[in-house]
């Protein structure tokens, strides 16, 4: 059929395109309230305590009760893959969160910036000068996830850019023996040691984002496999 010729090779530029764009921050998405404001961070009574994970106990030390809602730009999931994460026996960090809230998280430039996060940090960068310069370096974040909950490991699993999150738990040093992460208390630094390590005691997606991306991936790839399916059943006819 000369549709199946155009059809399928169309499939595949939407496909190659939308994967290499697929966790570009959508644009026009609707901010929540709680995301229009900075982090809650309070002092906490909460004492030095113990958490176990992959068969590793670590110690726990709080040092403020911190609240945050913001929308994810960029994220890192660990399961063991890092070589620093595997050398230091952190098993207790599932994964790290880039975030932005305030006037950022509003900003009609965000999708023109690229985020990404290494294996400790997170980054930016934009060649447009105007996003650059709408854009607040304070009202940003790194965020190291620690939990021994199960549960809460399985929600953090599940985030996408554009995600709006809401945290809940402590900011906290922890570690073994000789080996410990520290945390910061404050949004305004930058460099090493400039990311938030927080012991989460709720997690939750309070809205989730819609890539259009995303959705053409998928549904390139539902094109590509359908028009395979169609191409074999088609009889066989010697030319």
């Amino acid at each position: 059929m000369r549709i199946h010729r155009f059809i399928l090779p169309a499939a595949c530029v939407v496909l190659v395109v939308s994967f290499w764009k697929r966790n570009d921050v959508p644009a026009g998405v609707d901010v929540l309230p709680p995301v229009e404001h900075e982090p809650i961070q309070s002092p906490t009574a909460r004492p030095v305590f113990s958490a176990r994970w992959g068969g590793v106990e670590y110690r726990v030390e709080p040092q403020f009760a911190y609240d945050l809602y913001g929308m994810v730009v960029s994220y890192r999931q660990h399961d063991d893959s890092s070589r620093m994460h595997r050398r230091a026996n952190d098993h207790l960090n599932m994964a790290d969160l880039c975030v932005v809230w305030g006037d950022n998280a509003q900003n009609d430039y965000l999708p023109e910036l690229e985020f990404w996060n290494g294996v400790f940090t997170c980054n930016v960068k934009t060649s447009d000068s105007q996003a650059w310069a709408s854009f607040n370096l304070d009202e940003m974040s790194n965020n190291h996830l620690i939990s021994d909950d199960p549960r809460i490991r399985e929600r953090v699993s599940d985030v996408a850019i554009g995600d709006q999150v809401h945290v809940r738990g402590v900011l906290a040093s922890y570690g073994t023996g000789g080996n410990k992460r520290g945390t910061s208390t404050t949004r305004s630094d930058t460099g090493d040691g400039a990311c938030e390590t927080i012991y989460v005691e709720t997690f939750e997606i309070v809205a989730e984002a819609v890539s259009y991306w995303r959705l053409a991936l998928y549904a390139s790839l539902a094109v590509i496999g359908l028009s395979l399916v169609l191409y074999f059943r088609r009889p066989y006819r010697p030319y």
